[in-house]
Order: C-alpha cells, then structure tokens, then sequence
C-alpha cells in the first residue's frame, strides 16, 4: 500500500474514533435499550404524542448507531480492497474512490458532532421576510423559500409549510414553515441573518442592476419541557379566509387563524390547514417558538452584560448572491464561496452550513477564553 494512502487511512481511523468518543457508541446502545423497553409498553399509545416522541426518537438513535457501524466497517475494509487489488494486479480505483467518499461523509458527519447546543437536536421553525427592495425583494424571499425547501428535500426532511402572505406583484412578503428531522435547528441556525441578492431586476422595464434584501429567522420547535406560559389574557385570537396569489380566496371560511402576543406585540399566522382548530394550534406552536427565542436571547444579553461583553459576534447580514456582473455567492462571516449561484440556489448548501457551523463553534470558544 502506498504510504500516502496508508498515512490517509489512518487519518479517516483518528477523525472517526474521534467521533466515536462524541457520539459514545455504548451510550447510544443503552438508550436504545431503555426507549425499546418504553416501546414495548403496551400502554404507551394511550397517550399519542408521546408514544410518537418515543418512537421517533427510537429510530433516530437506532440510525445513528447504525451509521457508526457502517462507518467502522467501511475503514477496516479498505486495506482489505487495496490488498485485494494488489492481489489481482488491477488498478486501485475503486479502493480510491470509497476512501474518498469515506472521507467526504466522515467529514460532514464531524460536523454534526458540533452540534452540542441545547437545542440543537430539535426540529426547525423557519421564518422569511422580505426586506428592502419593493418587489424584487418579494420576489428574492420567495427565490429562499423555494432554496431551503429544496435543500430539506435533498436531506430527506420533510416540510410543514404553516403560512405564506403573498406579494401583491411578485413573490411574498413572508413566509413560515417547520422543517422536520433530528438537528434541523442546529443545521440551519446557522442561516439566519439577513440574504443579499445582486441582480438584473426582471421587474425593471430598463433592465437596471438591482439589490434587494431578504430576513432569514430560524427557531427550535418548542417542547413540553420548555416551560413556556401562556396566559389565555395575554394573546388576541383573529381568524379569517385564507388566501391564494394575488388575493385568491382558496378557502370559504374563517379558517385561518392569527395570534397576537399582547405583552411583546409578537404576530404569528397559519392559514396551511382547512381547520380552524389545527390552525390554531399550529400558530400556538410557533408563538411559543418565537417566545422562546425572546427569552433565550435575554439570558444571553444578561450572561454578555456579566461577561462585560455587551457586542453580537453574529452579523445580520451573512450571505450575499450576486447574478450580475459576475456570479458568485459568498458568506460574509466565513468567507467561504462559490461561483454557481444556480445550484446554491437549487437547494446545494451543505458547504456553507458546515462552514457557518464551524465558525460558530470557533467563535464560541473564543469568547469563552
């Protein structure tokens, strides 16, 4: 075996015993073994949500103990292909090309390692605003929109999408949807902040350059262990017909439903489902989301405030998409870029979250120093 190629296996064996000690193989079996036991309860369905929460998890912690074996049988057999190619006298392509792929999935999995926050495992509340930019920015929301639900679907996650106020012209002025699977949150926390997009505006009949501005918000999904409060006195309930593009009644009742936070003036809406009731609760859902995140970055201000830090290492604006003069899309926190707008746009985020995932971890660290 090449000494290189040697000196590389032995690389991937330290990257994924390193991994190993995070995700602690023998813990997982054990916590398979107590949600298999809860599994197996007969009365566990009596109450639905948490027979649901119990089996999910199951099979998200079977998954991931699977995945690790998978991994570790994967590194030993690769001395076994290139003896065996050595062996037959053929070339070692195919060996090379599993040690790459190896090395590619080894080194976005690492990255999940990463995700130790204590939300981080959670599912995800995505909310996109237009900004700056009249219909172009509408237009460059709804371009997000389309961006990260592709992205879910290259991920195998699923989308709940709970409520889109259209645009009168083009596009939307906002949106909100959950993306459902283990770590979404801590995933695409990293996300938010505000999108710039550089283009030739296809609303200008003069064909002008054209910057427009578009929020990105992303919460965990809140759990019945988060504690969050809320008073019936503290909330105003407005229900109305749900609509289409441009106004189009697509519901003949009052179905959709919107809250209002009376004591911080937070507004949530939900219009995705024909019921009122499922509506309503979908909308309570996200309140408490946004709720949460209210008090989550007051206890952060405080900690600052103690730290005698009182700055915000996150940027607002994070990524700019440039279509004109030139094409490329660049994160301004990482500076990691690349020069096919079209397909970043068409859902291939993986380099910038796991780049945006390791500079936070960095930056953590360093102001914990």
């Amino acid at each position: 075996m090449h000494p290189d190629v040697l000196a590389d296996i032995t690389d991937l064996e330290k990257t994924l015993t390193a991994i190993e000690q995070v995700k602690n193989p023998d813990q997982l079996a054990e916590t398979i073994r107590e949600l298999e036991e809860k599994a197996s309860d007969p009365s566990l369905w009596d109450d639905q949500e948490y027979a649901q929460s119990v089996t999910s998890k199951l099979s998200a912690v079977q998954n991931e103990a699977q995945r690790l074996r998978d991994f570790r049988q994967r590194l030993e057999d690769l001395p076994v292909m290139y003896e065996l190619a050595a062996e037959e006298g053929e070339g070692s392509e195919l060996a090379d090309e599993e040690r790459r792929a190896l090395r590619r999935e080894l080194e976005a999995y690492e990255v999940k390692t990463l995700l130790s926050g204590p939300y981080d495992a959670r599912e995800a509340v995505v909310n996109i605003r237009s900004a700056a930019g009249g219909v172009d920015a509408a237009d460059w929301a709804e371009m997000l929109l389309r961006m990260y639900t592709r992205w879910a679907e290259r991920q195998g996650h699923s989308v709940d999408l709970y409520d889109v106020s259209y645009a009168e012209e083009a596009g939307i002025k906002s949106a909100t949807f959950v993306v459902h699977g283990d770590y979404t949150y801590g995933t695409l926390s990293v996300e938010q902040g505000t999108h710039r997009l550089v283009r030739i505006s296809p609303f200008d009949n003069q064909g002008r350059r054209q910057t427009s501005f578009a929020e990105v918000e992303v919460l965990p999904v809140v759990e019945t262990a988060d504690h969050i409060d809320i008073p019936d006195s503290d909330i105003r309930i407005d229900t109305y017909r749900s609509s289409g593009p441009g106004g189009q009644s697509v519901n003949t009742t009052d179905s959709a439903v919107r809250i209002t936070h009376l004591p911080t003036g937070t507004v949530v809406t939900c219009q995705n489902e024909k019921s009122q009731l499922q509506n309503r609760a979908s909308a309570m859902r996200v309140l408490q989301a946004k709720l949460l995140e209210i008090k989550r970055r007051q206890e952060r201000a405080e900690m600052d405030a103690l730290k005698g830090d009182g700055s915000n290492s996150w940027g607002n604006q994070m990524r700019s998409y440039v279509l004109h003069p030139y094409q490329m899309v660049k994160d301004l926190r990482t500076n990691y870029e690349v020069n096919d707008p079209q397909k970043v746009l068409g859902g291939d985020l993986d380099g910038f979250i796991e780049a945006g995932i390791r500079w936070r971890v960095a930056e953590e660290q360093q102001d914990s120093r």
